[in-house]
This record gives C-alpha cells, sequence and structure tokens, in this order.
C-alpha cells in the first residue's frame, strides 16, 4: 500500500500553476505517475499536450477545463481523462483554490492511434476558418505567390473537407496598404481604382489556378466593414497598452512628407539587411523607420530625417507573455517561436498603430482626421469580419465582436509576414477581447525564386499565373508548385524543370503507365475490370504498400504535419511503386497457367489507378475528377480509411486518354504581365518553320532558327494583317530573339489591335 497526502509546502511552480508530485514508486514499475496541483482563484493552467493518458480527479473547487477548445464546467468529484495529445488546460472560476490531482501513463497502441486520428484535435467537430494571407491589390499574381499561402490554403480545405470537416477558406483584398496608394502614384490612378482593377485579377488568377474562396473580403467596399473595424480599433484602444503619444517618425529631408512602409528602405537595424520600412523580410523583425540604417526615400534624393509624431502607439513589449500563453493552443512552427523569442527579450517595442495618410480607415473617435488605422489591424479584423460573413450565409449567429472559443483557425502565409499573422494579430485579438483564447495554426512558406533570384514585379521578373495557367495546365501547374514549395528553405522555379516535371513525371511516367494499363484491360479483358484471383506474396506486399502511401499522403494533407512537398512526392510515389510492381509481374503476365495470378495483378494496378484518382482530388483536383470518371468511380468526395479495389465487371475507359497539357505552355512564363503577344508570336515562327509545337524559340533568333528571308517576307505579311504593324524583313532577320521581336512589336502596337489579341489568345 501506498499513502501520498497533499501537501501545500511541497508545491512548485509548473505548467503556469502550482504543482507537486506524488510519491507512488518508480513509474517504470508501477506504470503510473501521479502530483497534485492547485490553480489560484482567477488563474489557469498553461495550455498543453502530451503522449501520456492523463487522469484529473477535482478534488476541491470549481472551475472550466478546456479540451481541445471545448469547455467543461468541473467540481469535487469530477473525474476527467485525457487521451494521448489533447490539448487541455484548467481555470479557476471560484473564489477558492481549485485542487487536483492526476495520474498519468503511457500507452504506445493509443498514442500511435490517436497521432494519426484524421479528426484530432477537434476538427471534425467544430468550424475550421483557413485564412490566406490578404492579397495587396498593387498586381496580379505569380507564380511566387500561387506557391505559398494560396495553393496551400486551398488544399488543406479541399482535404478537411473529404474527411468531414466543416472547413472554408478565407481571402480577401487588402486594399489599404500603403503599397496600392505607391501603385496608384505610379499608375496615375486612384487607390480605390487601382485596389479594384487588382482586385479582379487577382480573383481571375485564382479562378484559373482552381482555387475556391468561400469568402473574399473586399476592405474598400464591403458594406459595415469600416465600422467594424472602428469599433476593433476602439476595443484595442482601450488597453492599457495603448496611448496617444510623441515618439520618433521618419520625413523626407526636402518635403516633410511622412516616410513608411514602401515611401523608404535602408538597413534592417536588427540583422543589418537591405529592408523597406516597417519589417524586414530577412530576420522577420519590424522596425519603426526611424531606427533604419541609411534610409532612402523612394522618391526623393533628399536625406530623410528624423523627428517626433504623436500617434497611437502599442506597447508590444507589455503583451509578450499572452502571445508566448496563446502559442500553446494551436500549430506554431519553431521559426514563430524562434522570433517571437527575439522580441520577448527586447527591453521595449512600441509600434505606432495609426499613421498620417489619406487612404484608409479613420479611427471612429480620433481627436485629429489626417492619420488612419494601421493596415495590420484592419487585417486582423478582416479575417474576424470573414468569419461572420461566412456565418451569415450558413446560418451561424457567428458574430466578429464575439469570438468564440470553439473556432479553429488556421493561417497559411510567407514567413516575411510571421510577425503581423502570428505575433500581432494574436497580441490584438487580446486587448480588443481579453476573454477570448483563439486557437490558430500557422503554416509557413519561405520565398519561392524564379532562376535563382527573387520573383519581382517590377522588374518584370516573374511568371505570370495568367501567362501559363489554363484548363489543360492547370493540375501540372499545382503539381509542380506542390512538388517544389519553399515549405522550410527557399526553393526555385524554373521552365525547364516544370517541363521536366510535366513531360518526364506526369505525362512520362503517370499518363504512359494509365494508358498502357487501359490498353492491357482492353486487350486482355474487354474493358472491362477482371476480378482478383490468386493472391501471391508479392501482391500482398504491392497491396500493403498502397495502404502506406495512402497513410503517407493523409499524414501529409493532415492538419498537424501539413507538407504540399511530401503530398506530391508521395503520389507519385503511389505511381512509382505502381510502374516497378507492373515491370515485375510483366513477365509471366502471358502464361497461361497463371492467369488467376495474372488479373489478381491487373486487379491491383487499378487500385492503386483508384487510390491516385481520390489521393490527388485536393492537390490536381481535375485530373482527379476525370481519372475517377475513366474508371467510372464515384468523384472523389470522401477520404478512404483504406485501399479498395475497383469493383469486378466495372466497364473503364483509360486507354487514350490525356490529362495534361502541352510542354509548350512553359515558353509563355518569359513574356511581361499581361501581354498575349510573345506566345503569338512564338506559334507563328513555328508554323513558318515547320517546327514542333512544343520547339523551343523564345531565347533564339529567326535566322538561328533557320528562317530564310522567303519566310520572313510571309511573318511580315501575318504581321501586317494582324497586328497592323510594318516590320521591316532587315529587323526581322537582324539580331532580336524572339522575345526580344515580341517585345519591339508590342510598343508598335495600337490598344486596338492589343485588346484583340488578348481576347483571341484567352478565349
Amino acid at each position: 500500500m501506498i499513502i501520498n497526502e497533499y501537501d501545500a509546502a511541497a508545491l512548485h511552480e509548473a505548467f503556469g500553476i502550482d504543482m507537486g508530485s506524488m510519491d507512488l514508486g518508480p513509474i517504470e514499475e508501477r506504470g503510473v505517475g501521479g502530483g497534485w496541483g492547485r490553480v489560484a482563484p482567477g488563474g489557469r493552467s498553461d495550455a498543453h499536450q502530451h503522449d501520456e493518458i492523463e487522469t484529473f480527479v477535482i478534488v476541491a473547487g470549481h472551475g472550466d477545463l478546456i479540451v481541445n477548445s471545448e469547455r467543461r464546467q468541473v467540481n469535487p468529484g469530477s473525474v476527467i481523462q485525457f487521451e494521448p495529445f489533447e490539448t487541455h488546460h484548467l481555470e479557476n472560476t471560484g473564489a477558492q483554490d481549485l485542487l487536483f490531482a492526476t495520474f498519468y501513463w503511457r500507452n504506445p497502441d493509443r498514442a500511435a492511434r490517436a497521432a494519426v486520428a484524421p479528426g484530432r484535435r477537434s476538427f471534425d467537430r467544430r468550424p475550421v476558418f483557413v485564412f490566406s494571407s490578404p492579397t495587396t491589390p498593387n498586381g496580379d499574381l505569380h507564380l511566387g505567390h500561387l506557391s505559398g499561402p494560396y495553393l496551400g490554403a486551398d488544399v488543406f480545405v479541399r482535404y478537411q473537407r473529404m474527411i468531414g470537416a466543416q472547413a472554408w477558406h478565407i481571402a480577401g483584398s487588402d486594399d489599404f496598404q500603403s503599397y496600392v496608394e505607391a501603385t496608384a502614384r505610379r499608375e496615375g490612378r486612384t487607390p480605390a481604382e487601382t485596389a479594384a482593377h487588382y482586385s479582379a485579377e487577382i480573383l481571375a488568377t485564382h479562378k484559373l489556378m482552381d482555387i475556391s474562396v468561400d469568402q473574399y473580403t473586399v476592405s474598400n467596399a464591403d458594406p459595415g466593414y469600416t465600422q467594424g473595424v472602428q469599433d476593433f480599433f476602439a476595443g484595442v484602444a482601450k488597453s492599457p497598452a495603448v496611448d496617444r503619444r510623441s515618439c520618433p517618425a521618419l520625413f523626407d529631408g526636402a518635403t516633410g512628407r511622412y516616410l513608411y512602409e514602401p515611401d523608404v528602405s535602408g538597413g534592417c537595424p536588427t540583422c543589418g539587411s537591405p529592408t523597406g520600412g516597417n519589417m524586414c523580410e530577412e530576420c522577420g523583425e519590424p522596425n519603426i523607420c526611424a531606427d533604419l540604417v541609411a534610409p532612402r526615400a523612394a522618391d526623393s534624393d533628399a536625406e530623410p530625417r528624423v523627428g517626433e509624431l504623436t500617434r497611437y502607439s502599442l506597447a508590444l513589449h507589455e503583451v509578450m507573455p499572452d502571445i508566448a500563453v496563446a502559442h500553446r493552443l494551436g500549430r506554431v512552427p519553431a521559426r514563430v517561436l524562434e522570433l517571437a523569442d527575439r522580441l520577448a527579450r527586447r527591453e521595449s517595442l512600441d509600434l505606432a498603430i495609426t499613421h498620417p495618410g489619406q487612404w484608409g480607415t479613420r479611427p471612429a473617435d480620433a481627436p485629429d482626421d489626417d492619420q488612419v488605422i494601421w493596415v495590420w489591424i484592419d487585417m486582423a479584423y478582416r479575417f474576424l469580419y470573414g468569419i461572420e460573413a461566412i456565418g451569415r450565409r450558413t446560418g451561424e449567429d457567428w458574430s466578429a465582436q464575439e469570438p468564440r472559443a470553439d473556432w479553429k483557425i488556421v493561417h497559411f502565409l510567407g514567413f516575411d509576414n510571421s510577425f503581423y499573422h502570428a505575433i500581432l494579430t494574436p497580441a490584438l485579438y487580446k486587448l480588443a477581447y481579453p476573454g477570448w483564447a483563439p486557437d490558430i495554426d500557422y503554416h509557413l512558406n519561405e520565398f519561392y525564386e524564379l532562376d535563382f533570384d527573387k520573383f519581382s514585379t517590377s522588374r518584370r521578373h516573374a511568371v505570370w499565373g495568367k501567362d501559363v495557367l489554363n484548363p489543360q495546365t492547370v493540375d501540372a501547374v499545382r503539381f509542380h508548385l506542390a512538388r517544389t514549395r519553399p515549405e522550410s528553405r527557399r526553393t526555385n522555379y524554373s521552365a525547364a524543370d516544370y517541363d521536366a516535371t510535366l513531360n518526364e513525371t506526369l505525362i512520362g511516367v503517370w499518363q504512359t503507365w494509365l494508358d498502357d494499363l487501359g490498353t492491357r484491360v482492353v486487350n486482355e479483358y474487354g474493358g472491362v475490370v477482371p476480378d482478383a484471383g490468386i493472391w501471391q506474396p508479392e501482391h500482398t506486399a504491392f497491396f500493403a504498400r498502397l495502404g502506406m502511401r495512402l497513410a503517407e499522403v493523409s499524414g501529409a494533407l493532415g492538419q498537424d504535419g501539413f507538407s504540399l512537398r511530401q503530398a506530391a512526392e508521395a503520389l507519385d510515389g503511389i505511381v512509382r511503386d505502381t510502374v516497378a510492381f507492373r515491370d515485375s509481374e510483366r513477365a509471366a503476365a502471358g502464361i497461361a497457367a497463371r492467369k488467376d495470378q495474372a488479373r489478381t495483378a491487373i486487379a491491383l494496378e487499378l487500385a492503386a489507378a483508384k487510390l491516385l484518382a481520390v489521393a490527388a482530388a485536393p492537390v490536381m483536383p481535375r485530373f482527379a475528377g476525370r481519372l475517377a470518371a475513366a474508371l467510372d468511380v464515384p468523384e472523389p468526395e470522401r477520404w478512404p480509411e483504406q485501399v479498395r479495389l475497383v469493383a469486378a465487371g466495372t466497364k473503364i475507359d483509360l486507354a487514350g486518354q490525356v490529362y495534361f497539357g502541352e510542354p509548350a505552355v512553359s515558353q509563355r512564363s518569359q513574356m511581361p504581365a499581361g501581354s498575349a503577344l510573345l506566345p503569338w508570336l512564338g506559334d507563328r515562327v513555328r508554323e513558318s518553320l515547320v517546327l514542333a509545337p512544343d520547339a523551343p524559340v523564345v531565347d533564339s533568333t529567326l535566322v538561328a532558327l533557320g528562317m530564310e528571308s522567303m519566310q520572313s517576307i510571309a511573318l511580315q505579311y501575318q504581321l501586317l494583317e494582324k497586328l497592323g504593324v510594318d516590320v521591316p524583313v532587315e529587323v526581322l532577320l537582324g539580331e532580336r530573339t524572339v522575345a526580344e521581336l515580341a517585345e519591339f512589336l508590342d510598343g508598335e502596337l495600337s490598344p486596338e489591335a492589343r485588346a484583340e489579341l488578348v481576347t483571341e489568345v484567352t478565349a
């Protein structure tokens, strides 16, 4: 017998409360550990998870137990058992100490099952709101944008719905960004016109990419939005951590114009890297512009000067402990935790949360009218507004002003926005809604580079979504971006790599295998799925291998270990495993005495094709739907728990199917944004020289491609007839490459001819 009594003097701080151990003997012998816990009135334990099974016995006091954001009242005599990895914490809602005894032990089998359960962390029992970073409407989307938050959020939502969760993709147009103002000045439009134009372009690119958005909030247009932002800001401003104060600011040395964000650049005061105002993309830390090293104004040669300005300011250092508490509830990558730790070690971190300007939302009760609410406060509210908008359409009473504990929020963002999304936003929520503990997961991506250089709109160093996306290419683009996604490190896009993925993997392996399989089913079984016959050990091993691939894709798309790169490799692994299995079985396929074994092998290949159709659905929805139709199986809507054979007797239509676009799409990647001339000219050159449709021509001169005088005259006539541009033969046969000729012609086109050409090419 072992007797242990509660001893308040033996308690010590752990998990944010007072804890003490029970002497139950070595846990290795008894298998059970134990302890005492005390939560003071008004206190709470830290939210945490572990692999042990744990049981609480409430001895005294009253409070609430929160498990995966579900709140339950507990009283003396309450006994609660947690499964492995369930996030839990206690809150004391009474006037006396909340005392409890805890007992815990390990069960490897239950832990293993809990770790892979599809509904882990109650994703299947509460609404899941998935936010992709709001897009700044100062330009269209290129592949660098698409590879990160937008494809990630889309795939995540598609998978969650397939496993039964209620998930919504919420996005929006970040209209009040200062970058919109800068673009408007450069393009000679108003900020509102600029935002509306590019917001429409962005939505069109989402559609081309098959990215489904359930709520797209336009901050400059949605009814009630401005009032909501003002109310949210008022809640934040009531906090003791916020006040109006005079603090350093940066001004143009000649005009006195206020400088921040795109208006100024310099050296990061933390890491020294080149940075813009307010945020360093390299180290992730904020700056206040006035602390930049050797600052330079964007539109002035005058040396900026530091002055003083009265603005609303947030003492973020006072809220950092609350941010640490918020980070214990959800999935927070190490990069974010390290950034938060760096910032928490600062003695002070004061951020201006209003700025002089005319573009944006003004505080409702501001003492002057020349400042607007910082757009990142606007963004934090926009997420909650999106939830409320979803609720209005679905009949739920969700309110942006009364956020709920059962909301599961998932953010997809680039690391360069980590501070705003993962540190500033939860801080603002704590200030505006002190009683709300938001449960937020963060999924980061690093920069996606183009030919080992950062994507750049201003330098036209970009592959624009509209230039490569169409119904024939979208699945290949989505797969390649998933396969090369910059999740934990920067990765690179090149046209050659995309062509290799398309030709060598998707067409050369996937499509070739499916066509070959369909042809064999037609030749050997009349196009009808045979029933499996005798199973050899290698058949059983392959069937088990498919089950492991299913688990691999499930893990890669799940909420805990989400990785598009791993998912793409696992999908490719299904095909390559099956091709290897086919090749190993081929030698004995024609032996009459082994026909029962041969039909088992065919049935297993078809099972692999069926698995591919459903497993690829979140990443490549069009391909998955077409493959399912060719196999005459249901549209992929539910995630499978196990691999299943295609029903015997099913009539299939795999042979001759073309699932993926032509490799010539990569030629369009080098054209300027919005121009349809380069692919059109490339096609005319190939026709004139009788070249293959995918022949590379962009970087070559016409002479190098073999064009002679008569052919150049024929091309000259086409240019005149179609474009209204008379190009001398000596220009055509000069030193300009096809890309340079396209740029030359683009400058000669009339607006009417350009519009007609764009309409023709995109029709």
